[in-house]
């Protein structure tokens, strides 16, 4: 049985991620901030183990890859994130941006790298949910430093991060959900969660080495850095 770990999966995407993966006979590993809490994820059917994860916390991220041991992991989504202050205004706002890159940026990828040995065990791969408000390319109306600054920044590292896993058989890349109907994407979203994810899973099926450290939306198509 393979082995998926989904962050962030309480609702939303990481929810569908969970929900998916373990009706097509996956073991998922879903973590959340507050176990208790995550009634959705609990009534889902299939074999998923809920675990308490705070990406904020550096030092819990080291005991989760303590806890979690030396079985193959065979593909890590990191999918948790946070919106962040819309403008930077004042030194509250700049904690807020601070926050964006330790939920964003930091924790995914030191993450990735406490379970790097488990997803090499089984020539896995390492995907990061990002967004196309990362990509500089795409920036035409400005604003929400805080959330483009923190999915570029996640963007590069996970570029870097492939490179530096190449060679133990892992592959790397990140994806953009498109706009989707969850807390974050509101209402007035094109996308259903369901979707969004099909399409998702479908790219990470088809991701090869001359993908890895790649940029794609949920359909697969590629988004300019």
């Amino acid at each position: 049985m393979r082995t998926v770990l989904v962050t962030g999966a309480n609702r939303g995407l990481g929810l569908e991620l969970a929900r998916q993966y373990a009706a097509d006979g996956w073991s998922v590993v879903a973590t959340v901030r507050e176990p208790d809490q995550a009634t959705d994820l609990r009534s889902l059917a299939g074999a998923i183990r809920i675990e308490a994860l705070e990406l904020r916390d550096f030092q819990a991220i080291g005991a989760f890859g303590e806890q979690f041991g030396t079985g193959p992991l065979d593909l890590l989504i990191a999918n948790a994130g946070t919106w962040g202050p819309e403008q930077i205004d004042r030194a509250s706002d700049a904690e807020g941006w601070v926050d964006s890159l330790r939920v964003n940026t930091v924790g995914p990828v030191l993450l990735a790298m406490t379970l790097l040995e488990n997803v090499a065990a089984a020539q896995g791969k390492l995907i990061a949910i990002t967004s196309k408000m990362g990509s500089i390319d795409d920036n035409g109306t400005g604003g929400y430093i805080a959330y483009r600054s923190s999915k570029a920044a996640l963007n590069a590292a996970w570029k870097s991060l492939a490179i530096d896993v190449a060679d133990q058989g892992v592959l790397a890349a990140v994806l953009h959900p498109g706009w989707v109907q969850t807390r974050m994407g509101g209402a007035s979203a094109p996308l259903m969660p369901e979707q969004s994810v099909a399409g998702m899973r479908r790219t990470i099926d088809m991701l090869d080495a001359r993908q890895s450290g790649g940029f794609f939306k949920y359909d697969g198509t590629t988004i300019p850095w």
